[in-house]
């Protein structure tokens, strides 16, 4: 069953109405200035978005996603709460949660706004979330209250409160919904689909670029008709590219159009890769354009990546879901969303290896959490859970024992003063 058809319609007074128009600049309306039809659905037939607004809403869905719980200095992930597993493993029963937060993330880029309705359980703990189409949705203020007005087909319009809608806006200058990146980017998505149109017909349907057949007589009605027959027949198509034109009567070919060689068909297209990039705020590279990249700069490219492209997301991501998902309680109790980006920012094998080391030996990771980071299994001894520092690589545990093994302390320093020795040294290394 449908979630809407579970929603109670609701009569509102409308006072102190406010409605949000999501256009900008007048950009209502699909056709772009090339002729083609832009729209949210049609935009994602033009292979550089398709894979900008997968590469983006797939990496967002696939991070891992944590509810997070701060007590005093340490922090722990609160598995134990409702709200971890509807966003870290199912957002409904239908629905991993990476295809739930994946649809969101391609609702924001593409329109501007992703929604999802919220649904709690009898103790008011959000229990499952659904989205919904965001060209459903229209935000307003209907007594000084936010509300949204979701559009459903062959049924009644419903009103939902905010306090059962999370709403993640993008990119907007009035603090409440987003713009749409397909609509702002109409001209120049619309440009490569022309041209994707262009070498469409210019191999599918065209005489090979352009041909006028000359004729000195003139042609009557039957004889025009079977001559244009018999040219179209036998030398148009892609498939009679190239053939040996054989011509009667003195006819004579003229060549005429521009050649796509000379109005840089093929420079075109690839100029868009790197447009649409620029739109979507990613590096050419990730949508498939590689001319400018190269082995000594993808890393680099990949960070960039991460830090430029994906990080904003995260946060923006992370902030909405604090505030519009946690409850004053749940807020005051230190919980907070956050995701973990360090598999997005692996280096080589050898880079790891010599990251872990630096780390291990200066008592920030165990031998068993650089294990985890690497998909082992914990080391059975007692020792790989302990830290270490760089004095012949000893546990912290027994740096005491070694220090009077093989320095010896003072023996006009007490217990307490040795102690306070070991602690400055420890936080030096």
């Amino acid at each position: 069953m449908s979630i809407l058809r579970r929603l109670e319609i609701k009569n509102l007074s409308l006072t102190d109405k406010k409605s949000w128009d999501t256009s900008l600049w007048n950009l209502r309306g699909s056709q772009s200035v090339s002729g083609e039809t832009v729209t949210e659905s049609t935009a994602l037939t033009y292979s550089a978005v398709y894979n900008a607004i997968s590469l983006i809403s797939g990496t967002v869905g696939s991070l891992p996603l944590h509810l997070m719980q701060k007590e005093d200095k340490l922090k722990r992930t609160a598995d134990d709460r409702s709200l971890y597993r509807v966003m870290h493993d199912q957002w409904n029963p239908y629905m991993t949660a990476m295809t739930g937060r994946e649809v969101m993330m391609g609702h924001i880029l593409m329109w501007g706004n992703g929604y999802a309705e919220k649904v709690r359980n009898g103790y008011g703990e959000i229990v499952a979330l659904w989205p919904i189409s965001p060209n459903r949705v229209t935000p307003k203020m209907e007594g000084g209250e936010l509300v949204y007005e979701i559009r459903v087909d062959g049924e009644s319009d419903i009103t939902l409160s905010r306090d059962r809608i999370l709403h993640v806006p993008g990119l907007g200058f009035d603090g409440f919904v987003g713009y749409s990146i397909i609509s702002m980017a109409r001209k120049s998505i619309g440009l490569g689909m022309a041209l994707e149109t262009f070498g469409s017909l210019y191999f599918g349907q065209g005489t090979h670029p352009g041909v006028i057949i000359t004729h000195p007589n003139k042609l009557g009605t039957e004889g025009h008709a079977n001559l244009k027959k018999a040219l179209t027949d036998i030398y148009s198509g892609l498939g009679q590219s190239h053939r040996l034109m054989l011509l009667e009567e003195g006819m004579k070919p003229e060549k005429i159009g521009i050649p796509p060689e000379d109005s840089q068909f093929l420079e075109s297209r690839q100029f868009q890769i790197p447009e649409i990039a620029r739109w979507f705020n990613l590096p050419p590279h990730k949508l498939k354009d590689l001319t400018k990249s190269s082995f000594n700069n993808i890393e680099a490219e990949q960070i960039s990546f991460v830090t430029d492209s994906i990080l904003p997301w995260l946060i923006r991501l992370e902030q909405n879901y604090y505030m519009q998902l946690l409850t004053a309680r749940e807020q005051k109790e230190k919980l907070y969303f956050k995701h973990n980006v360090a598999g997005l920012l692996r280096g080589s094998a050898k880079e790891r290896a010599e990251f872990y080391k630096i780390m291990v030996g200066s008592t920030i990771y165990t031998p068993n959490e650089c294990r985890a980071f690497e998909d082992m299994d914990p080391n059975p001894n007692p020792l790989a859970d302990e830290l270490f520092v760089m004095v012949n690589t000893v546990p912290l545990s027994k740096l005491e024992d070694y220090l009077a093994k093989n320095k010896g302390p003072s023996p006009s320093l007490t217990k307490d003063e040795m102690k306070d020795r070991l602690k400055l040294l420890s936080s030096k290394t």
